[in-house]
């Protein structure tokens, strides 16, 4: 197997909290994610399925798993990109994720794509 990786998917983060969704009192802290996927690979290559951790503060972990994301199993050729925007809600006010994208390659290679943690947390108050 050769050691250059010929699959090269970028995925960042930007999450926020959803306030009017939200209700502190109830244990119920709402954020949307935005996440865009890009190519940076020398091959094409479709997103199949996902899989997220989810952690809140207290250590309490679900996990999700499905087929493609937002009902899309988007195919990017290199350089390509694809953005989606979701959500997730969490019993406290600080939370992370993470997890991955099962990838297959034009070629039939299949790979995941790597989502690095990222955190769940509502902006400062300031009084």
């Amino acid at each position: 197997m050769s050691s250059e990786n010929p699959h090269q998917i970028t995925i960042e983060v930007e999450t926020n909290y959803i306030e009017g969704q939200s209700e502190p009192d109830n244990e119920r802290y709402v954020f949307s994610y935005t996440v865009t996927i890009r190519n940076e690979g020398g091959v094409p290559a479709q997103l199949l399925s996902r899989h997220w951790v989810i952690t809140d503060a207290n250590g309490h972990t679900q996990e999700v798993r499905g087929e493609g994301v937002v009902g899309e199993q988007p195919h990017l050729k290199p350089g390509e990109g694809f953005q989606y925007t979701s959500g997730t809600m969490i019993a406290t006010p600080v939370g992370s994720m993470r997890g991955e994208y099962q990838m297959v390659a034009e070629n039939g290679d299949q790979f995941d794509a790597v989502i690095p943690t990222f955190t769940l947390a509502i902006p400062r108050t300031l009084h």
